[in-house]
């Protein structure tokens, strides 16, 4: 490593560089069908809307089997759990044992989504029900997945509104934020950002 500036270090590029300072972002559970019925459900960090619009999309490895479920079925559901879920988002990331079974989801609570044909997390506060849209491919070892949102569920005590002010909102329905690499937190204490005068999005 070298120092191109005061104060910074210029990192390498023959590795990737996420591993070398913290960062945030959403911890999302991926739910998918097997072609056989079997469901499989997986926790994703690299997950976010990919448009202002209903388009959400996540990175995924083509040897996965959320990717060949979605490759086959075209649709996924995606949860977004509490803070109070960590544990259960971890055991979503089992491995699989020798018969290729994840007994672990077992202990995920599930019931039938509305629109598409897979199951919403029980205790998530959003859960958004998508049809495949597009894969973008050559991300070096990883694909861009993308779906078109055709349904969506908020729970009320996370739904914005006017009547409630969104630091209050978020105070008493906290987000859990994923920080790469390998940390979570709770986020409860938020700040409106300070837009400047003729912003647009």
């Amino acid at each position: 490593m070298s120092t191109q500036a005061p104060g910074l270090v210029s990192l390498p590029l023959d590795a990737p560089v996420w591993e070398k300072f913290a960062s945030v972002a959403p911890l999302v559970l991926v739910s998918s069908k097997d072609p056989d019925g079997g469901v499989d459900i997986a926790p994703k960090h690299l997950a976010m809307p990919v448009s202002w619009q209903n388009w959400f999309g996540f990175v995924c490895a083509p040897t996965h089997t959320t990717y060949r479920n979605i490759e086959a079925t075209k649709e996924f559901t995606v949860g977004f759990p509490t803070p109070h879920m960590v544990l259960y988002t971890s055991l979503a990331a089992a491995p699989r044992d020798s018969d290729g079974g994840k007994p672990t989801l077992d202990l995920l609570g599930t019931y039938p989504a509305t629109e598409v044909d897979g199951v919403l997390v029980e205790g998530c506060r959003v859960h958004l029900e998508c049809r495949l849209d597009r894969v973008i491919e050559d991300l070096g070892e990883n694909v861009l997945i993308i779906g078109k949102v055709v349904a969506a569920h908020v729970a009320e005590e996370s739904l914005r509104s006017s009547d409630t002010d969104d630091h209050d909102l978020i105070n008493e329905s906290p987000l859990l934020a994923y920080i790469h690499p390998g940390r979570v937190a709770q986020i409860k204490d938020t700040q409106s950002f300070p837009y400047h005068k003729g912003f647009r999005r």
